[in-house]
């Protein structure tokens, strides 16, 4: 029975990143993984619940390879915390050592919400947020107010998803890119820099220095 559940989560999630929610049919998805359709209704109940599973287990795998700490400790320093998050959220979004799906179809989760999604967000994105909002905070100072943390978050995890959402525009402007473990080290370097260096002037001459640095490995 685990084998069928197993096999049903990873033909849906295949299915479901290439043709969204709407247009995946369950009989193509029982048809990629080898069962009867009846079995979708044993293990899901039905499409919604195939999908919010297939959303869940891409998102756990996920963070599991890639916790958004990324193994540093509370009162590490912030831009330390923010390099590691970046990193991790990357690395998440283009990892090809995991079925190529998982990316496409987090993707697709967020860019074609379904009720699916409100759970994932409630469930652990929510987290992952206030997480970067804390890294933020402390990177702007006690004068930051909730709307300048949100931009900031907003921003950092804008530039992240670029380099997904637009992955078949930029590989057709760089026909040579590959994201490979230089790329995306240069990936994340620019992004942590950028971030900090838009922080710093939001920070303004009299702000928190916490971002003059040059950051390092």
């Amino acid at each position: 029975m685990a084998g069928t559940r197993q096999r049903l989560l990873e033909a849906a999630g295949e299915v479901f990143a290439r043709q969204g929610f709407r247009g995946a049919t369950i009989r193509e998805i029982c048809k990629r993984a080898k069962v009867n359709v009846a079995a979708v209704n044993y293990h899901f109940r039905n499409k919604q619940q195939l999908y919010a599973d297939v959303l869940k287990f891409a998102h756990r795998y996920a963070m599991e390879c890639y916790p958004p700490n990324g193994g540093l400790p509370t009162d590490a320093p912030a831009e330390q915390r923010l390099q590691a998050f970046v990193r991790s959220f990357l690395h998440r979004l283009t990892d090809k050592g995991r079925p190529a799906w998982h990316g496409r179809l987090m993707i697709r989760g967020i860019t074609e919400p379904t009720a699916a999604l409100d759970v994932l967000v409630e469930q652990s994105i929510r987290a992952q947020f206030e997480l970067l909002a804390s890294i933020v905070g402390d990177l702007l100072g006690p004068d930051a107010t909730p709307m300048q943390i949100r931009l900031c978050c907003s921003s950092i995890i804008g530039q992240c998803m670029h380099f997904q959402v637009a992955r078949e525009v930029l590989s057709r402007l760089n026909p040579d890119l590959v994201y490979d473990a230089s790329t995306l080290k240069a990936i994340v370097e620019h992004v942590v820099q950028f971030s900090l260096a838009g922080i710093k002037c939001l920070n303004g001459s009299t702000g928190r220095q916490a971002a003059s640095g040059t950051f390092t490995q």
